[in-house]
């Protein structure tokens, strides 16, 4: 047991502050297995993400790897780049040198070296997409956090760029300390990686920050497709539409139970409808899957009850039917009036009146205009009429 913390203190460590190639200081812990290694000056670049060491002597292969994953070879055996840098996660970066004579070296380091309790830090951070268009992260207290402790959320797009948003509204708990930030609109964000950063402050300490690091699309929870049914006796069509901010091809499940019988699971990978023939009396839910690992939750059922066609049948032999005893009740009404009309002509007959010369005929006799001083032949004789007294 000596023998072992003898050598783990014989181990050369150092915890070096190295200006890195743009000036920048970047804080990390060197360590080394064997002084005899021929890498030497190693330093990380942060802002080119790039790994950087001076060798001596002469090697045939040199391998970068982080946490011991992913080994790959390195560039002009100087420098390694990495896609991702963390900012907040500690992890080890390896170097591994075999020289010519087929020895093998490994020098390593920690980065990022940071200041403050860990357990101050925010814990469990973690995010979704969901609602087509809304980001929310949400986070835990750090168990060693002060009491006066906040904190604040920045997305960071991890790329060249790395153009960062801080976060627009926060939630907090009930003694006022921020647990949770949302993003309301993601519509202009492009599907590349970000990093969800949450820094602490605090008057009596420094504490350390957190991340989480993804791809949007692989933390967008899905929500259930929109269907309508609509059916008649004969057949009953189905129509769905899915809303998602970074996937457009689906495959669809549906379980669909008739009756009192088993549901059974029926599958479309591009349609966006299903037509059943002779439904009956079914229920229906749906939800979607993308690459066979992430899916939407399920729909609510539907219960359908597929009679609309006797209804249908029934209205279209109703109507005529209205009609015909309309227009019997209408010629009913008018025999009924003209029956009447001839009854009451032979009950009172019209009374029979004294024609009148001037106003019966006035139109259609020849009327003469009367001279008085007019004499000759066209005087007309006048004859004396004697009255005689009835006896």
């Amino acid at each position: 047991m000596a023998l072992l913390w003898l050598a783990v203190f014989l181990t050369p460590a150092s915890c070096l502050v190295r200006p890195d190639q743009d000036g920048h200081h970047s804080k990390l812990q060197v360590l080394s297995a064997d002084p005899k290694s021929p890498i030497e000056n190693f330093r990380m670049q942060a802002t080119s993400k790039t790994l950087f060491w001076d060798v001596t002597g002469n090697v045939s292969n040199i391998e970068c790897s982080k946490n011991s994953n992913y080994p790959t070879k390195a560039q002009n055996n100087h420098s390694c780049k990495f896609h991702v840098l963390p900012k907040c996660e500690l992890s080890n970066y390896t170097v591994t040198v075999t020289t010519a004579s087929g020895d093998s070296f490994s020098t390593w380091m920690q980065y990022p070296v940071q200041e403050g309790s860990p357990g101050a830090a925010a814990r469990g951070l973690k995010c979704r997409v969901h609602d087509v268009d809304f980001l929310t992260c949400s986070w835990e207290v750090g168990t060693e956090a002060p009491g006066d402790a906040q904190y604040h959320a920045y997305l960071e797009a991890v790329t060249r760029s790395e153009k960062t948003w801080e976060c627009p509204h926060y939630g907090a708990n009930e003694l006022g300390t921020r647990i949770q930030c949302q993003f309301k609109d993601i519509s202009a964000f492009a599907n590349v990686q970000y990093r969800f950063l949450v820094n602490g402050t605090s008057t009596e300490s420094r504490i350390p920050c957190s991340e989480f690091i993804t791809y949007l699309s692989h933390i967008e929870a899905l929500s259930p497709p929109n269907m309508t049914v609509s059916c008649n006796k004969s057949h009953s069509v189905m129509e769905w539409k899915m809303s998602s901010r970074f996937y457009n091809m689906f495959q669809y499940e549906l379980e669909i139970q008739k009756g009192t019988d088993r549901p059974y699971i029926h599958r479309e990978d591009s349609k966006t409808s299903l037509v059943l023939s002779n439904p009956g009396a079914y229920t229906v839910r749906i939800r979607a899957r993308v690459r066979f690992y992430q899916s939407s939750p399920w729909s609510a059922s539907q219960s359908v009850v597929c009679h609309q066609e006797e209804d249908a049948d029934l209205h279209f032999w109703l109507t005529p039917l209205v009609i015909a005893l309309v227009t019997l009740l209408f010629v009913g009404c008018a025999l009924f009036l003209c029956k009447r009309y001839s009854v009451l002509q032979k009950l009172f007959p019209p009374i029979p009146h004294m024609k009148d010369p001037l106003s019966d005929n006035m139109h259609s006799e020849r009327m003469l205009a009367w001279e008085s001083d007019r004499a000759g032949q066209e005087e007309c004789p006048v004859a004396k009429v004697h009255v005689l007294e009835e006896k």
